[in-house]
C-alpha cells in the first residue's frame, strides 16, 4: 500500500497518495493517454454566451452511462487499457468501485477549472472522487462551503492519487487555478461511481 496522509479538511474524509504510481507508470500512462485518449474542447453557456472550457477533456464509462455537468452532456467511450489498469489500482487502494472517468487535459497554465463540487445527483448524496494526476505538477486548492474563508491547497505531482471521499463534496469546492508559470502539460483523470 502507498504512502498516505489525511488532508486536515474539517467534515471530510480526504486522502493523499504521493507516490500511487511508480515513475516508470507515471511516464508510460502520460505518453499513452495523450496519444489514445479522444480529446474535445467542450463549451458551456455563460450569460447568454458560448465560452469554450479552459481544459480538454474526455468521458469513459461502464454501460452507456452519461455525464451532464455544467449544461455539458457527454456521452461515454468506452475503456481503454491503460484506463481499466489504472481504474483496477485506484479502486484496490481506495476500496471502492468506480464505473467512469472524466479526463481533463490541462495544456499549460492558462487552462484551469474554477471552484465547484463534483455533486450532480448521478453521482449520489455524498460522492467518492478519486483523482490521478500525470504530468505537470499543479495546485489544487478547496474552500470551505460553510466557512469560505477557511481554505487549503496542496501541490499534486506527477504520479500521485488524491481520495476525495465523503464530504468532500457536500462540505467543501475544490478548483485548479491558472498558474502563468506552468508552462507543461497536466493530465488529470477523476474516477467516479455514477449511479445506474
Amino acid at each position: 500500500m502507498p504512502e498516505k496522509v489525511k488532508l486536515d479538511l474539517p467534515g471530510a474524509e480526504v486522502y493523499f497518495f504521493p507516490d500511487f504510481l511508480t515513475p516508470a507508470e507515471d511516464a508510460e500512462f502520460f505518453s499513452r493517454l495523450m496519444l489514445e485518449v479522444t480529446w474535445k474542447q467542450e463549451s458551456m453557456k455563460m450569460f447568454g454566451k458560448e465560452v469554450k472550457l479552459p481544459r480538454l477533456t474526455s468521458w469513459h464509462a461502464s454501460d452507456g452511462l452519461s455525464y451532464s455537468y455544467s449544461g455539458i452532456t457527454s456521452l461515454p467511450l468506452p475503456w481503454l487499457p491503460p484506463l481499466t489498469w489504472l481504474r483496477e489500482k485506484v479502486e484496490q487502494v481506495c476500496q471502492c468501485s468506480f464505473n467512469s472517468v472524466l479526463l481533463n487535459l490541462y495544456r499549460d497554465g492558462n487552462d484551469s477549472v474554477s471552484w465547484h463540487a463534483d455533486d450532480e445527483k448521478e453521482l449520489g448524496p455524498d460522492p467518492l472522487i478519486a483523482s490521478v494526476s500525470l504530468g505537470a505538477p499543479r495546485r489544487f486548492q478547496f474552500k470551505s462551503r460553510v466557512k469560505p474563508e477557511s481554505r487549503r491547497e496542496i501541490l499534486l505531482t506527477s504520479g500521485c492519487l488524491l481520495f476525495m471521499g465523503l464530504g468532500s463534496q457536500t462540505l467543501w469546492l475544490h478548483q485548479v487555478p491558472k498558474e502563468k508559470m506552468a508552462t507543461q502539460a497536466r493530465i488529470n483523470l477523476t474516477f467516479r461511481c455514477m449511479e445506474m
